[in-house]
C-alpha cells in the first residue's frame, strides 16, 4: 500500500508522462483507468494516515499520564519521608518545602509535556489536512482539466461537422 505522498507523486508523474493536447500547451490526455486507480489508493490511505495521527495522540496522552503518575509517586515519596523526619520541625518544614518544589515541578514538566503533546499533534493533523487539501484540489484541477478537453473536443467535432 503506498503512502499519500507515493500516490501525488505517481499522480504528477501521470501529468508529465501524459500526452500533450494537440494545440494546447498545457493541456494533456490522461488515461482515465490510471487516475482512477490512483485516487481509489488515495481513498483507502486516508484512514491509515488518520489512524497514525490518532495513535500519535494516544501515545501523547499516554506519555502525559505516565508524568502525571511519576509526579504523584514523586509527592508520595516526599511525604512518606516527611512523616519519617517528623523529629524536628526544620526537617518537617525542609519535607514540605522539598516535596512542594517536586510537585510543582512534576506538574510544570507535566504542563510541559502535555503541551508539546498537543502541538506536535496539532501540527500533524494542519499538516495532514494541508496535504490532503493541496491533493484534492490538485485531483479537481486536473478532472477539470481533462472535462474542458472532453467539452472542447466534443465542440470541434461538432463544428466540423
Amino acid at each position: 500500500m503506498n503512502s499519500i505522498d507515493e500516490i501525488l507523486e505517481q499522480m504528477g508523474d501521470l501529468v508529465e508522462r501524459s500526452t500533450p493536447f494537440p494545440f494546447a500547451q498545457n493541456k494533456v490526455i490522461i488515461d482515465r483507468d490510471l487516475l482512477n486507480d490512483l485516487i481509489d489508493d488515495m481513498k483507502r490511505n486516508v484512514p491509515q494516515e488518520i489512524k497514525r495521527a490518532k495513535l500519535i495522540d494516544f501515545d501523547c496522552e499516554r506519555i502525559i499520564k505516565e508524568a502525571e503518575q511519576k509526579a504523584e509517586q514523586i509527592v508520595q515519596r516526599a511525604e512518606e519521608r516527611a512523616k519519617a523526619l517528623v523529629a524536628s520541625d526544620t526537617i518537617v518544614k525542609e519535607a514540605r518545602q522539598r516535596a512542594t518544589e517536586i510537585l510543582t515541578q512534576a506538574q510544570a514538566r507535566s504542563k510541559e509535556i502535555k503541551n508539546a503533546a498537543g502541538n506536535y499533534v496539532d501540527n500533524m493533523l494542519h499538516d495532514a489536512e494541508m496535504y490532503f487539501t493541496r491533493g484534492l484540489q490538485d485531483v479537481k484541477r486536473t478532472s477539470q482539466e481533462i472535462n474542458r478537453a472532453k467539452n472542447s473536443g466534443k465542440g470541434s467535432s461538432e463544428n466540423i461537422q
